[in-house]
């Protein structure tokens, strides 16, 4: 007994318009038709429906099915690619899975920088927005070490919260005590992470890109006054390592 599209479908457990899609890529033929016009499909067309299906569910995109379904002297090859997708696909969700149970557990920002969401809740809109931007920047071994940085910073709290409060037209005394406030933890992570004094072998992007990058974001990101106190501070803490390195022994840097 011929079915009907409908029928054919269900049979299937599928859809009419995946038939007629699959029919609109070749994938199946079109059935001949009774007197009133309507398609009639036989038992090949069930199985050969059926069998485009499977291959889809295996995750073969439609593009790919006829050439996989031949099984020819290709169709390993196409399947050993195909696995190797899906384990990379796998590997991607299970990262999410993991991202979202952190950002769950620390009532984070859904949008929280990966790797940073412990903290994320606890970062300026300004520090979240340029941490973004230096994943695209940096290595994961340079994230790693920025992660960790960002948790101490935040442990601390009382230096970055009066820097983010910051407002563009603060008096030079008031700079100059953040600065002073802040040099001592930017020297330390000089000394615990000395690549940031020289981070071109930690960069995914060229010199020149992240260097242009950084300063457009930074310039965006901060008023006049927080840059200011962000560069006295790194002025700072580079004349406390070289006094610390006068007064300590050769070797103990």
């Amino acid at each position: 007994m011929p079915w009907s599209t409908r029928e054919l479908a269900e049979l299937a457990g599928t859809t009419v318009n995946t038939i007629r899609h699959y029919h609109r890529l070749g994938l199946l033929d079109e059935p001949e038709r009774r007197y009133n016009g309507y398609k009639q499909y036989g038992v090949r067309d069930l199985v050969r429906l059926l069998r485009a299906r499977r291959l889809a569910e295996l995750g073969v995109p439609l593009s790919r099915i006829g050439q996989v379904g031949a099984g020819d002297e290709s169709t390993p090859d196409a399947l050993r690619k195909l696995d190797a997708e899906l384990a990379a696909s796998i590997e991607r969700l299970q990262r999410a899975r993991t991202d979202i149970a952190v950002i769950l557990r620390e009532n984070a920002p859904a949008d929280a920088p990966a790797g940073f969401a412990s903290v994320a809740s606890r970062m300026s809109e300004a520090d979240s927005s340029i941490i973004h931007i230096y994943t695209q920047l940096y290595d994961e071994e340079a994230l790693a070490d920025l992660r960790r940085m960002v948790e101490v910073d935040a442990d601390a709290g009382a230096v970055g919260e009066a820097i983010d409060a910051l407002p563009e037209n603060a008096d030079d005394a008031t700079r100059q005590r953040l600065a002073e406030r802040l040099a001592p933890a930017l020297a330390q992570n000089l000394v615990e992470y000395p690549w940031l004094a020289d981070p071109a072998g930690h960069l995914s992007k060229s010199e020149r890109v992240t260097q242009q990058t950084f300063i457009e974001a930074a310039v965006e990101l901060y008023n006049p006054a927080q840059l200011d106190v962000l560069g006295r501070a790194g002025v700072l803490a580079q004349e406390q390592l070289r006094t610390e390195r006068g007064k300590a022994p050769d070797d103990a840097f």
